[in-house]
């Protein structure tokens, strides 16, 4: 029997903040994968999720004693323009539960059918994006990206329509929250006050506990969220992934990564690159995404200003503004971390790592491979190195300088990846799953489970695919 101690905060506290909501039944649910040390690390039992009642939750077809089903709402900036209204439209917040380490954490379902805020659709997802976010959420873990987490993929038996017939899928998945930037856009949208401070408050006591009794907790709360975003942007930056749709409702408070539709890992470096088939003038491309995280961030800073001056919140605007400003220099130094630990080097001037990134571009070098290069050239072999770079004639020149400045060969091993969810082998993986073989899907999990340790015998996922126009593709 199904038994899960529930702690349903969101529910409990921020009445008029959701819906409460059904999912669908499903016709013919089987689970597809289920993630057993998440489950147990969440304190569930995987035998128990593997069940009857197990499989109807993850579905989203029934819920156990102690669930409280719910649609959240929030609004968004997407691709720039203001949605007063979106929420969960195909998605609900089963319940809370404290994991083994004491840190709340929420089990949300996508795919599980219409909602209050479905706008028209069906609510349902198909199961390649739902594997998609499997693959993804669990290779930005394994990376050591705060993100979300896949709990479980299950099949619901039903036919479902996108641009084709699909097979009808539920995501289960794990995140510190569900609170967005959207979600505190919403009420400022609507001039709820008094919901918008019950919301800030909450958000503190969850994911900021100790800026409860400060003073000036909401401006501490912005600049907490602000550093917390600017470290997430920054380690995305340094694996080369691109999320591909950056709208403020896809910008969690948690400072996690979260939901996985048109993203992909590069593989060319070029700061330009966009796979999203729906960013078609390049917003959200690789090189954008710090800068739009500030606008996103901005966006948060304007719901605040009524919580840090409510006599006038007009007067919060230079302490908003100030906070933002730092933003800048916080990812700046957050990228020099980052991209110091990639070169082996403690404190790296931007020229010197921009000066390596215009070679790559240049020379439409593999991102990935041209680090791993990097590495066995701190140790003396530079053949793989000058083979992908090495007809650019700024090479020698920047080699010197960072051979100079060389005093952590040992951080690269840990910051540069052996292995990325190439996105030919995502592709693959999803076109076998989708024709009944989840053989390719297990092999890639396998891989990308230990990205930085080089294992026999998975020579190929080192490989780029053929270049080729990528596009990956929102919703599911």
């Amino acid at each position: 029997m199904l038994s899960i101690d529930f702690d349903n905060t969101y529910a409990r506290d921020l009445d008029g903040m959701y819906l409460p909501v059904q999912g669908a039944v499903a016709p013919d649910p089987a689970l597809l994968w289920l993630n057993e040390p998440l489950a147990a690390d969440l304190g569930l039992d995987p035998g128990a999720l593997r069940g009857a009642e197990g499989v109807a939750m993850l579905t989203g077809s029934a819920m156990p004693m102690g669930a409280t089903p719910l649609a959240m709402a929030y609004a968004g900036h997407q691709f720039g323009g203001f949605s007063p209204q979106l929420g969960d439209g195909r998605a609900l917040l089963v319940g809370e539960v404290i994991d083994r380490h004491g840190q709340r954490r929420d089990i949300h379902l996508k795919g599980s059918g219409k909602t209050p805020f479905s706008r028209g659709g069906d609510g349902k997802a198909v199961l390649g994006p739902v594997l998609r976010e499997v693959l993804i959420s669990e290779a930005m873990q394994a990376l050591g990206i705060p993100t979300t987490r896949a709990l479980a993929a299950t099949t619901t038996g039903e036919t479902v329509w996108r641009e084709a017939p699909g097979q009808g899928a539920v995501l289960a998945r794990v995140a510190a929250s569900h609170l967005r930037v959207g979600t505190f856009q919403f009420f400022y949208a609507r001039q709820e006050t008094a919901r918008l401070k019950r919301l800030a408050d909450y958000a503190i006591a969850r994911h900021f506990p100790e800026l409860t009794a400060g003073p000036d907790r909401y401006l501490d709360f912005y600049r907490a969220v602000i550093a917390r975003q600017m470290d997430l942007v920054a380690a995305w930056m340094g694996v080369g992934f691109i999320h591909g749709v950056m709208n403020t409702d896809n910008c969690a408070i948690s400072g996690e990564t979260i939901d996985y539709g048109p993203c992909a890992f590069m593989d060319t470096f070029n700061p330009d690159t966009v796979y999203s088939s729906i960013d078609r003038q390049g917003r959200y491309a690789y090189g954008n995404q710090p800068v739009l995280a500030r606008w996103n961030l901005a966006r948060l800073g304007e719901t605040l200003m009524p919580l840090i001056a409510p006599e006038d919140p007009a007067k919060a605007l230079p302490q908003v503004q100030a906070a933002l400003e730092e933003a800048e220099t916080l990812h700046d130094a957050a990228r020099r971390r980052v991209f110091g630990a990639k070169l082996g080097v403690s404190a790296p001037t931007d020229a010197l790592i921009d000066g390596f990134l215009d070679i790559l571009t240049a020379q439409s070098a593999d991102f990935t491979q041209a680090f791993q290069a990097l590495g066995r050239a701190a140790s003396g072999d530079d053949t793989s190195l000058t083979g992908l770079l090495g007809a650019d004639p700024r090479l020698s020149a920047w080699l010197e300088p960072w051979r100079g400045a060389l005093d952590r060969p040992g951080a690269m091993a840990r910051a540069n990846p052996v292995y990325i969810p190439r996105n030919h082998k995502v592709e693959e993986a999803l076109e076998a799953a989708q024709a009944g073989d989840l053989g390719k899907v297990h092999r890639l999990l396998a891989v990308i489970a230990e990205p930085y340790r080089r294992r026999a015998g998975f020579e190929d996922f080192e490989e780029p695919g053929t270049p080729a126009h990528y596009q990956t593709y929102c919703g599911t």
